[in-house]
């Protein structure tokens, strides 16, 4: 078709296509290719090529398979398959803030120095930083060394990638994703951990894009700012957070995000409720209250917080669920209904407001028309 449209004046002559840019195909229905599998192991079949793959590794929760999404990474040479299944709906057992089975909550806040820090009520638990972008970080930086040296391919100059080249860039991206598969790994096990004790979670909604961004220009601090991100993406805020609220609410469960703005878990004392503004540098890792000498370190402090606000237990002004939106309808979190343009919006109530009512007809005809 391309050379087609090209013959008739329509297009410019087609080029080559990496397949670096196309690094795959999706199937939108189950036409086209067909699974065979109970959720561990198993093969697909892809109809529209004649080939059998047989795949390996296990899914979480099986079901009726909708749709396929086929990708090949071309630094490692292999394929891997994404199905999307339907799951039965679980009914969820909370109703209300009344129904809330207080032993059963728990906080956590995520950190750099500590990954994870929980409190249930009782106890505060912390889950170490596994660093694992900064462990294969020599090694990466090795062999991206030695692929430097190689001839890279430049399409402009006409010069393609050396053997070697090759190679080295292989190994790179074997190092990255060892580095990626270990995080991924670490993820699932933590928060299946504490999915599986505890049946509503509680956490802060985090920014993670907005955290991890560059430093300005003219900063003098961008090699700390270059390793704070570092240590935000090694930890992976925004997947842990993910994973944790697909997971308890997938056995029925509830996830409520507190607003950072509002609540301040990290300036804000346990105990008394009291607001240090002197609290929110980062190098301050332990907090003692000058009103009520509390003393808390500052990941534990952050999660008691929070606790305390789900629970109705954390004194000071603005922290209830209720004055925080978060179990209304109208929250401040929740995001406003795709339902039109204020242009359209305006012009359906002029309308409505400069239509004149027929005989013997109700005014509340044309709204309900």
């Amino acid at each position: 078709m391309a050379y087609n449209a090209f013959f008739q004046g329509l297009r410019k002559p087609p080029k080559f296509k990496s397949i670096r840019k196309f690094s795959g195909w999706t199937y939108p229905a189950t036409s086209g290719w067909k699974v065979n599998t109970s959720g561990r192991h198993g093969s697909v079949n892809l109809n529209d090529l004649g080939v059998k793959i047989k795949m390996r590794g296990q899914a979480r929760q099986w079901g009726k398979p909708s749709t396929l999404t086929v990708v090949y990474k071309p630094g490692l040479k292999q394929w891997f398959a994404s199905f999307t299944v339907e799951v039965p709906d679980v009914t969820v057992r909370f109703g209300s803030q009344s129904e809330l089975a207080y032993n059963e909550i728990v906080a956590f806040d995520l950190g750099c120095e500590t990954a994870i820090t929980t409190y249930d009520g009782k106890k505060v638990e912390q889950v170490a930083n596994p660093r694992f972008t900064q462990k294969t970080e020599a090694k990466i930086k090795k062999v991206s060394k030695e692929l430097r040296r190689k001839q890279a391919p430049n399409r402009t100059k006409k010069i393609k990638a050396s053997r070697r080249w090759k190679k080295a860039n292989r190994r790179v991206a074997q190092l990255q994703r060892k580095a990626g598969s270990q995080r991924r790994d670490w993820q699932h096990k933590v928060t299946s951990e504490i999915a599986s004790c505890y049946d509503i979670g509680v956490t802060e909604q985090l920014n993670t894009k907005g955290m991890t961004r560059k430093a300005k220009n003219g900063s003098k601090r961008k090699k700390q700012k270059a390793g704070l991100n570092k240590s935000i993406l090694s930890v992976g805020f925004g997947t842990l957070n993910k994973m944790l609220t697909y997971k308890i609410e997938a056995k029925g469960g509830l996830m409520i995000m507190l607003p950072t703005k509002d609540v301040k878990p990290s300036q804000r004392c346990p105990k008394c409720g009291t607001v240090h503004k002197q609290w929110a540098e980062l190098s301050n890792r332990h907090h003692v209250c000058l009103s009520c000498g509390f003393d808390v370190p500052r990941d534990a402090g952050s999660a008691m917080v929070m606790y305390n606000v789900v629970t109705n237990q954390q004194p000071g002004l603005g922290t209830s669920l209720d004055s925080l939106g978060c179990l209304s309808s109208t929250s401040k979190t929740s995001k406003r209904k795709n339902t039109g343009s204020m242009k359209q919006l305006g012009q359906a109530r002029r309308q409505k407001s400069s239509y004149v009512a027929e005989p013997g007809e109700t005014p509340s005809a044309y709204a309900a028309g």
